[in-house]
C-alpha cells in the first residue's frame, strides 16, 4: 500500500515539474518510463535550471548512459545515493526507483524550501551541506559532511513541520505533531489554506464533516484556487498510518505557494537594499582579487578563484529569493531593475575571469581546453528547424563533417591529458587537480 501511494504521489509531483520542461513531457508509469533516462534528465534540468548532457537515442547503451549522467549530476550536488545503481533503475525496481525520486524531492523541493525557514526556526544552516564542495578538503571531510547532512535532514523535516504547526495554530485547536496521522482529519490542510487565502474555507463547518469530506474539499480548493497539483486522494490519508513522504511532498507545495505570495513593498525594498550592498561588496572583492593576483602563477590564480567562488556561492544563498524574483520587468521597481543589472554585471565579470584563466592554461592543456569548448558548443547547438528535408540533410551533413574533423583530435588529446605531468622542475603543481579531473570528465 505504501509503495502504491508513493508511486502515485511521486508520479503526480514529477508530472507537475515536467509540465515546465521545453518541450513538456509526462510520465505514465514511473517504473517503466524512468528506464530510458530521458524523463529523469528532463526532471533534473527543470529543477536545477541546468542543461545536462544526454544521448538522444533509446537503445540500451544510450539509456544506460543517460541514467549514469543523471546519477553523476546528483552526486556532484553532494547527494548520497545509497544502493541506487544504474542496473536497478533500468530494471525498474520499485524500491530503488522510489528511493531515487524521494532523494530528488527531498533535496530540490523540501530542503530548498526549508532553507528559507532555517533562520526563523533556528535550524542549522543548510549552507554547510547542500552546496557543491569542490575544495581539496572535500574528500577528507566526507564523513563529517555526511553527518552534517543527516542532521540537516532531520532539521529540514522539523522546519517544515514547525511551519505547518504555525499555520494551523492560528485556528484554535488544530494541531499537527507529525506527517502521518495528524493529517487524517483533513483539518490541517484546510487550516493552512485558510491562513494562506482567508475566506476560502469554513473551518467550523469542516469540524462537523467526515475526514474524507474534508480531505476531498481541501484537495479540491488547493487545486482550483491555489493551483497546487493534487498529489493525494482522501483514501491515501484517511488510514491508520498514512505515508509520511507523500504527505511531506504535498505539504511542501503549500510552503512553496506561501513563498510566491507577493511581499509588501517595504519588505521587498529592504531586501533589495541588502542585496545591492552585498553585490557592491562582492564586486570590490573581485576587483581587489584581480589586482592582488596579477603577478601570481596560474596555479595560485586558480586557487584564489576557487576560494572566492566557494565563499561567493555560500554568501549568495540568503539573497537568492530576491535575486531570482519572478516579477516581470514591467512590474519591477527601479531598485529591483538596478539590482538585476548589478547581478548580471557581476556574473559576467566572474565568467570573463574564468574564461581568461582557461586561456592561461599551460601548454598543451590550453589547446585541449579550446578544443573541448568547441566540441561542447557544437553539441549544445540545436539543429535549425528547416521545413525542407533536403536543406535539413545538407545542414546536418555539414555539422557531421565539422564534428568528425574535431573528433580526429580526440585520441591524441586523451593521451596528452592522461600523461600530463602536473608539476614543474621544482615539483610545484602547474594546475589544480580539480581542473584536470574536470577536463578528463568532459573529454
Amino acid at each position: 500500500q505504501r509503495e502504491l501511494t508513493q508511486k502515485k504521489t511521486f508520479t503526480s509531483w514529477i508530472n507537475s515539474i515536467l509540465a515546465k520542461h521545453t518541450p513538456p513531457s509526462v510520465i505514465s508509469d514511473l517504473y517503466t518510463d524512468i528506464q530510458q533516462g530521458h524523463l529523469l534528465l528532463d526532471l533534473l534540468e527543470v529543477l536545477s535550471g541546468q542543461h545536462l548532457p544526454r544521448e538522444k537515442g533509446f537503445n540500451t547503451f544510450q539509456c544506460r548512459s543517460n541514467i549514469e549522467n543523471a546519477l553523476t549530476f546528483l552526486k556532484s550536488r553532494s547527494l548520497k545515493l545509497i544502493n541506487i545503481h544504474v542496473a536497478d533503475i533500468i530494471e525498474g525496481k520499485p524500491s530503488i526507483v522510489l528511493g531515487l525520486i524521494w532523494t530528488i524531492i527531498f533535496h530540490f523541493h523540501i530542503e530548498e524550501l526549508a532553507r528559507t525557514l532555517a533562520c526563523a526556526y533556528n535550524q542549522p544552516s543548510l549552507d554547510c551541506s547542500s552546496a557543491v564542495d569542490s575544495s581539496p578538503k572535500a574528500s577528507r571531510s566526507a564523513k563529517k559532511s555526511a553527518k552534517i547532512k543527516e542532521r540537516w535532514k532531520i532539521s529540514a523535516t522539523k522546519a517544515l513541520l514547525l511551519w505547518a504547526k504555525e499555520q494551523c495554530s492560528l485556528h484554535g485547536s488544530i494541531n499537527v505533531t507529525d506527517f502521518k496521522s495528524s493529517w487524517r482529519s483533513g483539518l490541517p490542510f484546510l487550516a493552512i489554506i485558510q491562513t494562506l487565502r482567508p475566506g476560502l474555507v469554513d473551518l467550523e463547518k469542516a469540524k462537523a464533516r467526515s475526514n474524507k469530506e474534508n480531505l476531498k474539499e481541501a484537495f479540491r480548493i488547493a487545486e482550483q484556487e491555489l493551483n497546487i497539483p493534487r498529489l493525494l486522494e482522501p483514501e491515501d490519508v484517511d488510514i491508520m498510518n498514512p505515508d509520511e513522504k507523500s504527505i511531506m511532498t504535498y505539504v511542501a507545495q503549500f510552503l512553496q505557494y506561501s513563498r510566491n505570495l507577493p511581499e509588501c513593498e517595504e519588505d521587498m525594498q529592504e531586501k533589495v537594499r541588502e542585496a545591492m550592498s552585498w553585490l557592491a561588496a562582492q564586486e570590490k572583492k573581485l576587483a581587489k582579487l584581480l589586482i592582488d593576483t596579477e603577478n601570481e602563477t596560474y596555479y595560485q590564480k586558480c586557487k584564489e578563484m576557487m576560494s572566492f567562488m566557494e565563499a561567493f556561492n555560500q554568501e549568495k544563498k540568503p539573497f537568492l529569493p530576491v535575486l531570482s524574483s519572478k516579477t516581470s520587468g514591467a512590474e519591477q521597481s527601479e531598485g529591483q531593475q538596478q539590482m538585476r543589472e548589478e547581478w548580471d554585471k557581476l556574473i559576467s565579470q566572474i565568467n570573463k575571469w574564468k574564461a581568461k584563466l582557461d586561456q592561461m592554461l599551460p601548454s598543451p592543456l590550453d589547446s585541449i581546453e579550446a578544443w573541448l569548448q568547441e566540441v561542447e558548443h557544437l553539441q549544445a547547438e540545436d539543429l535549425p528547424d528547416l521545413q525542407d528535408p533536403f536543406k535539413a540533410m545538407l545542414v546536418f551533413r555539414e555539422i557531421i563533417v565539422i564534428f568528425k574533423g574535431l573528433m580526429d583530435c580526440f585520441d591524441s588529446h586523451l593521451d596528452t591529458l592522461q600523461s600530463f605531468k602536473n608539476e614543474d622542475e621544482k615539483s610545484t603543481p602547474l594546475v589544480l587537480p580539480e581542473k584536470l579531473e574536470e577536463m578528463k570528465r568532459r573529454l
